[in-house]
This record gives structure tokens, sequence and C-alpha cells, in this order.
């Protein structure tokens, strides 16, 4: 004989009496269970896991922090190294600036040179030339005066009046 929990009928949904109690002792088991057996094993595994993680965050923020760090000393000897190469390059260009200055002046003072040689060695030979034709220059007269004339003009015919 059951004993209904409920005096209405309401089918198949009115509950037992017995078999709720052996469902509430039933729960009251299995939550025990999950309370004092399963649940502080994982709280302990979360909190493990926790202090892991929060652990890893530490370190993996000062490794963030260290880079930052390396990173700004990479900066600035980068600066610098770019700075001394700007001064290097600078240097080699007035370097270069001042070889191909002095390098115009030698050539100037050179081609100078040359030319006042060659200008002296042209009035020499002129000078020489001029001298040699100066006693040319009576004879051709005389052979032109020649063929202009038609018979011999000269030195020999001053001799011959």
């Amino acid at each position: 004989m059951q004993t209904h929990l409920l005096a209405l009928e309401i089918g198949p949904l009115k509950p037992n009496l017995s078999e709720m109690i052996v469902m509430v002792v039933l729960f009251a088991a299995v939550f025990l269970f999950f309370y004092k057996v399963l649940l502080p094993r994982i709280n302990s595994t979360l909190e493990e896991r926790e202090a892991q993680t929060s652990g890893k965050s530490e370190e993996a923020e000062a490794l963030r922090e260290e880079a930052a760090q390396v990173h700004s000393e990479y900066q600035a000897v980068l600066a610098e190294a770019r700075h001394e190469a700007a001064r290097i390059r600078q240097q080699a260009q007035e370097e270069g600036t001042a070889a191909i200055a002095a390098a115009r002046a030698e050539g100037n003072t050179e081609r100078e040179r040359i030319l006042a040689s060659g200008a002296e060695r042209l009035e020499t030979e002129r000078e020489s030339a001029e001298r040699e034709l100066r006693g040319d220059v009576e004879a051709w007269a005389e052979a032109l005066a020649s063929s202009v004339v038609g018979e011999p003009v000269g030195a020999g015919r001053s001799k011959r009046v």
C-alpha cells in the first residue's frame, strides 16, 4: 500500500512518500560526496593552476619590461651609430672635397707651368724661324723680282753696274 503525499489525483506525477525519502537520502549522499571529496580537490587544482599562471604572468611581465629596456638601449645605440655614421660620412665628404680642391690646384699649377713652357718654347722657335727667314727673305725677293721682270735681279746685278 502506497501512501501518497498529496491527496489530489494528478496521475503519474503524484509523488510517492517512500520514493521521495529514498531520493532525498541519495541526493544528500551524492551532494556530501561532491562537497567533501571532489570539491576540495577541484579547488586545490584550481588554486594550483592560478598560482602557476599568476607566477607566469608576473614572470612574463618582468620579461616584457626587460625586453622594453633592452629595446630602448638598442634604439639608443642605434641612434648613436647613425650619428657616428653621419659624422664619418661628413668628414669623408670634407676630405674628398679638400682632396679634389688640392688636385685641381695642382692641375692648374701644372697647366700654367706647361702653358708657360709651351709659350716660351713657341717664342724661342718663332724667333729662330724669324732669324732664318730674314736671311732667306732677300733671296726670295730677288727670285720673285727676277721671275716678274724676266731677268736676274739682285746682288749679282748691283755688282755689274
